[in-house]
Parts: structure tokens; sequence; C-alpha cells
């Protein structure tokens, strides 16, 4: 199995692909996720069965709306990490607060959390 890269971009109402490596490999959809019918003319064109073509299709989008698609991805990637950050701090309060003798339904409510909850980040 060959995974062939597959470029789409939007021209007027259809979706134009061109196959990287099989440049030949041509073929027009009218929405994105019909990309797979261009397996066909890949495989015709390199000479191989249809069964053993793979593709990954990387759309072209308007350099504008890259640039804000990058940006989000950075964001939810920071998004990430300070999630991550806060459960670790949470949990290392959690344990201070237990150490200090508090119990769970305290630490729950200083935490704002359920005692059930303030309890499995004990365990966490």
């Amino acid at each position: 199995m060959t995974t062939y890269t597959v470029t789409a971009e939007r021209s007027g109402r259809w979706w134009a692909l061109q196959c990287r490596e099989v440049p030949g490999a041509i073929s027009q959809v009218r929405r994105l996720n019909q990309a797979d019918e261009i397996k066909e003319a890949i495989a015709f064109v390199a000479g191989v069965p249809e069964a053993d073509v793979e593709i990954a299709v990387i759309p072209r989008i308007p350099a504008e709306a890259q640039r804000h698609l990058d940006r989000a991805r950075e964001l939810r990637k920071e998004a990430d990490t300070a999630r991550h950050e806060s459960a670790l701090e949470t949990r290392m309060a959690a344990r201070k607060l237990a150490n200090d003798g508090l119990t769970m339904r305290e630490i729950g409510q200083v935490l704002g959390v359920s005692h059930q909850r303030a309890a499995q980040l004990l365990v966490a």
C-alpha cells in the first residue's frame, strides 16, 4: 500500500485535485470529502491496483485563512499545556491541604469541586 499526496484547490464550485507523486493524476470533486475519487486516476496513471492506493489530502486555502488556522492551532496547543499545568497544580494543592489535615469535604470546598473529585485528585 502506497500513500500518495493529493493537493486540493478550490476552483469555483469544485475542488481540483492533483497527485504530487503522479502529476498526470488529476480529478475534480464538488466536496472535499469525495477526494477518494482520485484514487482511480492515480492507479491508472501509476499502473498500480486501485486497492494499493491510499491518499493524504492537503487542501490549499487562502493565505489569510491559513494564518488564522495556524494561530488557532498555536492557541489550542497553549491551552492544552495550560490545562495540563493547571491540573498538576490542583493535585499538588489537594495533596498539601490533605497533608495539613483538611477533610475531603473541606478540600473539595476550597478547590471548588466535590469531595469525591477531591479524593480522586489525591489518587491521581
